[in-house]
């Protein structure tokens, strides 16, 4: 009989007691502008999956599909101008 053993080492929970480091908090800082747009895009996109958007909503969605557009562009040159890594 042979037996099937896991090629990379156990996760433990030491690795994941760790506190984030000062490099990790400015990355999340960096990209939070950009998860708060999606997540009000998606909070939209949710609230019309039931009913038919008005005129108020279609605007709605313009504007936070807007916003998500002109936060990825943000990040992008944040990135590529070496602010962010």
């Amino acid at each position: 009989m042979s037996f099937i053993v896991a090629v990379q080492a156990g996760v433990t929970a030491a690795e994941f007691a760790r506190e984030p480091s000062a490099a990790e908090l400015d990355a999340i800082a960096t990209e939070t502008p950009l998860i708060e747009a999606e997540v009000e895009l998606l909070d939209l996109r949710i609230a019309l999956l039931d009913r038919m958007p008005s005129e108020l909503d279609r605007r709605r969605l313009r504007r936070a599909q807007t916003r998500v557009l002109a936060e990825r562009a943000a990040l992008a040159n944040r990135v590529t101008s070496g602010e962010a890594a």
